[in-house]
């Protein structure tokens, strides 16, 4: 079995640069559809309205609306994942550097689309749960390659279960900032709440196990 992510795009993909610059409208549309009213208002002929383009031809791409979302969650997540690449690739060569990157490229994807990731968890479409999944195992990944060179600074038992746990905790803060109704507004507050989330995991990664197993005392 293959260790490469599935990217199996369960539409019809253009072939011609009108066809594409077509599909790139109905996905714009549909998202900024989701983004102002949620899935529930996201409809074939709503998203052809917006897109200025006919029913017919995004039934001629799609099946129907299912197809449709699993289609604008290839799009946001593809794009997540390169702008997450992008800042891991830019990072300052440390172990702060690597989660300072980590922290702010998380925290500002998901404020990107705050109104939009939720949603997508909200839908029974399989396919666009699955291809949720597999960008949290690559945006995983991507902090892993990059933080594992400074795994010599860490100071825990477990390096690498160490950097594990440090993603998924920033990971989740992320995610629930985006979905809390009082969450800062302004890029001032978002930056130090990426900060903070980055000096939190550095602080747990330069201090030793305070659990560590016990020995037997020696006997005499």
């Amino acid at each position: 079995m293959s260790d490469e992510p599935d990217r199996r795009v369960h539409y019809r993909e253009p072939r011609q640069a009108r066809s594409a610059a077509t599909l790139a409208r109905v996905l714009q549309a549909a998202e900024e559809i989701v983004t102002s009213g949620g899935l529930e208002e996201m409809t074939i002929p709503g998203v052809a309205e917006r897109a200025g383009v006919s029913v017919g031809s995004i039934y001629r791409r799609f099946e129907g609306k299912e197809q449709l979302i699993s289609a604008l969650a290839e799009r946001l997540l593809e794009r997540r994942e390169e702008y997450v690449a992008e800042r891991l690739r830019m990072a300052e060569p440390s172990l702060s550097g690597v989660m300072d990157a980590y922290a702010h490229a998380l925290l500002q994807s998901f404020a990107d689309s705050s109104n939009i990731f939720p949603e997508l968890l909200r839908t029974r479409e399989t396919s666009a749960l699955d291809r949720g999944a597999r960008a949290i195992t690559e945006i995983h990944r991507l902090f892993l390659e990059a933080a594992t060179p400074y795994a010599g600074q860490i100071q825990r038992s477990h390096p690498r279960t160490a950097l594990d746990t440090v993603a998924r905790a920033i990971l989740g803060a992320c995610f629930h900032n985006s979905v809390r109704p009082d969450r800062p507004a302004d890029e001032a507050a978002q930056r130090l709440y990426a900060d903070q989330l980055s000096d939190m995991a550095i602080a747990y990664l330069l201090t030793p196990d305070r659990r560590r197993a016990k020995q037997p005392p020696a006997h005499t």
